[in-house]
């Protein structure tokens, strides 16, 4: 078997670089530091100073295999509202920042995920366009210590920071807390697979347009 420096250059170019993101966002309502790497291993720091919304992060970090530090400081004494809504405009920036031009992904990806009774679905496309629909079927007002209204607002500044529509919906359960653990999860799996790298497509731009 040869080898050799050409033999050691084609392994090299095997490589493809590690995809990440690591920002602040800071504004009048929060303050927010983000470090995000797609090609990690499920490892996460989170806390926004609302615990039942760390783990729903927390599952987006392991069940997307992302590895995430995520702090938000937010107006908590007003209201939950700019911290979930702000985490998931810079959570969705990251992603769009780590992406770069998106060459070579699977860009879009979906995912039904069932948890005990419930059942929810997931499908993500990073088509660079801004669009989102939510069906939680959550009546409750908290779940946990979240106001469940919000869990909305966290998908739309998603889809807005990561110029991605974002579609999840439950299908049927029981639980609240299920419902919306099944619809995190559900959404870093359909995530996971959109940032996938395309084998067969190599680099090529997923888009006939030329630009996502």
């Amino acid at each position: 078997m040869r080898t050799g420096k050409s033999g050691a250059k084609s392994m090299a170019n095997t490589k493809k670089a590690v995809r990440a993101a690591s920002f602040e966002r800071n504004t009048t309502e929060t303050r927010i530091a983000i470090d995000l790497v797609i090609e990690g291993s499920g490892i996460y720091k989170i806390t926004t100073g609302i615990r039942f919304f760390d783990h729903m992060l927390e599952l987006f970090a392991r069940h997307g295999a992302f590895n995430l530090e995520l702090k938000c400081e937010g107006d908590l004494d007003v209201d939950q509202h700019h911290s979930v809504e702000d985490v998931g405009i810079a959570l969705g920036e990251a992603i769009d920042r780590a992406l770069g031009d998106k060459r070579g992904i699977l860009r879009a990806g979906y995912f039904v995920m069932p948890m005990d009774e419930t059942l929810a679905i997931a499908a993500v496309d990073l088509s660079g366009r801004a669009a989102f629909a939510v069906d939680t079927k959550v009546r409750t007002r908290l779940v946990g210590d979240m106001q469940s209204e919000l869990i909305t607002d966290f998908f739309e500044g998603f889809a807005r920071g990561a110029r991605a529509n974002v579609h999840v919906k439950i299908m049927y359960g029981r639980s609240n807390h299920h419902k919306i653990e099944a619809i995190f999860k559900a959404f870093a799996r359909a995530l996971r697979v959109a940032c996938s790298r395309d084998k067969q497509l190599g680099e090529m731009l997923p888009s006939t347009k030329g630009l996502l």
